[in-house]
């Protein structure tokens, strides 16, 4: 298996919530280059050092910064496509400017071939009962008569391979109607977006913060020939500006959200302004170890949980606005 290193640079101030960060979508293991630690260690008055090498020295001149180890495959595709996302996001939190420029670089490969070189690991995928998801560079016979979901991600995040999308899908599947209206926050690459319409919704409406996801989402409607009419989408943050959110518009029938935990947590109070009374949530992107603090910030916000699926780790639960 190939792995490919990926750097993020920020500050000592913003190490703590970055890794938290990481955590949340799943990586648990990442290398921390803070030349303050190492400052501190050439200060240290009980030391005694004769001699210290060069390049280490050169310690104490980087850039501080987190580095995590992706593998090169489908899931590692996704992995990196949620982590750029977590990154605007947490870029667009910092307004004071403590956590540094947040840029990301990577090595071993390079960004323009990335969505290329996973694309042998991505194959057509059978999802709950009734649902497909088809690569659009793949042939596949449709003798189950499933719906077929056909899919480009791109650099966004969404190909049904990633456990989240996965559990948030088959989930969807219990509960959309005809004629629902759906709302997807942090659409990714839409593939929420369309397996709703494709289980029968009469219109969704899809929002992500990445322009790229926007674009991506667009491309991936018109790739499963669904009619313009049916869905819009919007770029921006909800929970920072009040204008899309009162655009975006009331009254839906269900809202998902395939995010991480602290934005769960941070829109737990806005889901309830845009779904009707007895709709349904379901949220996605969840780890273990951060379940019970999610759906306690949700049950808190007037929502009673329902259900919920765990696959290696991850979480996805559905809940119904009192």
């Amino acid at each position: 298996m190939n792995w490919t290193e990926v750097n993020i640079y920020t500050t000592t101030v913003g190490i703590d919530i970055l890794c938290a960060r990481l955590m949340d979508l799943g990586i648990k293991g990442f290398v921390i280059n803070d030349p303050n630690d190492f400052n501190a260690f050439l200060q240290d008055k009980e030391g005694h050092w004769d001699y210290i090498d060069e390049d280490l020295m050169k310690l104490s001149e980087s850039e501080t910064s987190v580095t995590v180890y992706i593998q090169e495959n489908s899931q590692g595709a996704e992995m990196l496509a949620a982590l750029k996302s977590e990154i605007k996001r947490l870029t667009e939190s910092d307004e004071k400017g403590e956590f540094g420029r947040l840029d990301i670089s990577m090595s071993s490969v390079r960004e323009e071939d990335w969505a290329n070189n996973w694309k042998q690991y991505f194959k057509p995928l059978k999802i709950g009962n009734n649902l497909l998801i088809k690569p659009s560079w793949e042939e596949y016979e449709n003798i189950d008569n499933r719906l077929v979901l056909e899919i480009d991600p791109a650099s966004s995040f969404g190909t049904g391979q990633h456990n989240t999308t996965r559990l948030c899908m088959e989930l969807m599947e219990d509960v959309v109607k005809y004629g629902d209206k759906i709302l997807d926050l942090g659409c990714g690459s839409g593939i929420l977006s369309i397996a709703g319409v494709l289980l029968g919704a009469e219109s969704v409406v899809a929002v992500d913060i990445e322009e790229n996801s926007i674009n991506t989402t667009i491309e991936n409607f018109k790739k499963n020939n669904i009619s313009s009419d049916k869905y819009n989408v919007y770029c921006g943050n909800i929970i920072v500006d009040k204008e899309i959110a009162e655009e975006i518009g009331t009254g839906f029938d269900l809202i998902t959200a395939n995010i991480v935990a602290d934005v769960l947590i941070a829109m737990s109070e806005l889901f309830k302004m845009f779904l009707k009374q007895n709709g349904t949530l379901i949220v996605s992107g969840i780890i273990e170890g951060r379940k019970d603090e999610v759906i306690d910030a949700i049950t808190n916000a007037g929502f009673s949980l329902i259900d919920y699926k765990e696959k290696d780790d991850w979480i996805a639960a559905r809940f119904i606005l009192n």
